[in-house]
C-alpha cells in the first residue's frame, strides 16, 4: 500500500521536505542527527540549522565526515544571541513557505529518527488524507533513548495539559506531539500567525499543536514510525518507599517550564465557556509549583535555591502573561 502511494506521488510531483534542527552548543549531537537524516530511505531536500550557540558555533568542517550528499544540503543561520526553539521554528516556517517546500520536519539536536521514519510518515500522511481527514501534524512515536520509555504527546483537558497515553493502534490523535520529529505540511500554517518566539523554549509544542488544531486539522502519532530522543536527565529516586523517575533541569529550564505551561493553560482555559476554570488553573499551577519545589529540595542539591527561585518567578510571570527571554 505505502510503496504504491509513494510511487504514484513521485510520478506526479516532487515531494520537497525541509528538515530543520535547532542547535545549541553540542556539535556531536548535531552530527548524529544529521547522520540519521542522511540515512533516511526517503530523502530530505534541504536541512536548515538555526545555531543558537554563543560560544562554539557549528562550522562546515565539523560535519565533513557525514556523507557528502547530505552536507551539500545544509544551510546554517547563526544566532549567538540565542533565539530559542520558538524563534528558530518561526525562521524555519518562514523559510519553508518562501522556498515553497511541501513539508517541514522539525528536530531538536538530540533526536535520531529511524531510517524509515520519514518514508512511513509520508506514506501515512497521503494514505490517511485520502479519507477526508485533514492532517496538521503527523509525528512518530518518540522514545527516550536513556530509559527506553515512550515520550507522551500532550492533550488539553478542561484546564490543563496532560500526557496522551500511547495506544497500540495504527495511529491516534493528540493535541500536541513533541516538536522534535513532527512532520508538518507547510500549507497548514500558511494562514496561521504563530507567535512562538516569545515562548523561547518549553511549551512551544503545546502552542504549535493547539494553534493548528483550532484551524480544523488533526494532529496524530504514527505508532510504526520511531524516533529516539534524549528527554531531560532521568534520575531514579525513592519516595515513600516507591521508586520513581524524575527529570533534572537547570534553573533556566525550570523557569520556562513553569512560566510557559502556566501561561498556556490560562490562555486556553480562557477560551472555555466555564470561567470558573480560570480559578482552578490558578490553584493547579500553584500546587504544581509547590510540588516541584519539594522535589527540587529533596532531590536537586545542585543550584537548589536558584531552581526554587526560577519556579516561583516563572509561575508568577506565567500568571501575569510576561513572556519573552527573561531568564538567561
Amino acid at each position: 500500500m505505502g510503496n504504491d502511494i509513494i510511487t504514484l506521488i513521485r510520478a506526479t510531483k516532487t515531494i520537497k521536505v525541509l528538515a530543520y534542527i535547532t542547535a545549541f552548543e553540542d556539535i556531536s549531537a548535531v552530527k548524529r542527527c544529521l547522520q540519521s537524516l542522511a540515512d533516511q530511505s526517503f530523502p530530505v531536500a534541504k536541512i536548515l540549522i538555526v545555531d543558537n550557540s554563543p560560544n562554539r558555533p557549528i562550522l562546515p568542517t565539523d560535519y565533513q565526515d557525514v556523507c557528502a550528499e547530505i552536507t551539500e544540503k545544509i544551510i546554517i543561520q547563526y544566532h549567538p544571541e540565542n533565539i530559542g526553539v520558538g524563534g528558530g521554528l518561526e525562521i524555519a516556517f518562514n523559510f519553508g513557505k518562501q522556498e515553497k517546500y511541501d513539508f517541514i520536519w522539525t528536530f531538536d539536536q538530540d533526536s535520531i529518527p529511524s531510517p524509515d521514519c520519514l518514508q512511513i510518515l509520508i506514506e501515512k500522511y497521503y494514505h490517511i488524507s485520502q479519507t477526508n481527514f485533514p492532517i496538521g501534524i503527523i509525528a512518530p512515536t518518540a522514545i527516550d533513548k536513556r530509559t527506553n520509555s515512550i515520550i507522551e504527546a500532550a492533550t488539553f483537558q478542561k484546564y490543563r495539559f496532560l500526557g496522551q497515553h500511547h495506544q497500540d493502534v495504527d495511529f491516534y490523535e493528540c493535541d500536541a506531539p513533541i516538536t522534535s520529529g513532527s512532520l508538518i505540511p507547510l500549507s497548514v500554517i500558511q494562514s496561521i500567525s504563530l507567535q512562538l518566539a516569545n515562548l523561547f523554549i518549553d511549551g512551544v509544542d503545546f502552542e504549535l499543536g493547539m494553534q493548528i488544531k483550532q484551524q480544523g486539522f488533526h494532529n496524530i502519532i504514527i505508532t510504526s514510525a520511531k524516533m529516539y530522543h534524549l528527554f531531560g536527565i532521568p534520575t531514579q529516586v525513592s519516595f515513600l518507599g516507591q521508586e520513581k523517575t524524575i527529570h533534572l533541569y537547570s534553573p533556566l529550564r525550570h523557569y520556562y517550564i513553569c512560566r510557559n505551561h502556566t501561561f498556556l493553560e490560562l490562555k486556553y482555559v480562557n477560551q472555555s465557556v466555564n470561567k470558573w476554570l480560570v480559578i482552578i488553573v490558578y490553584l493547579w499551577r500553584i500546587k504544581l509549583t509547590l510540588s516541584m519545589i519539594v522535589k527540587i529540595y529533596l532531590y536537586h542539591p545542585e543550584d537548589r535555591y536558584s531552581k526554587i527561585q526560577a519556579c516561583f518567578l516563572g509561575t508568577y510571570h506565567g500568571l501575569i502573561g510576561k513572556l519573552g527571554k527573561n531568564w538567561c
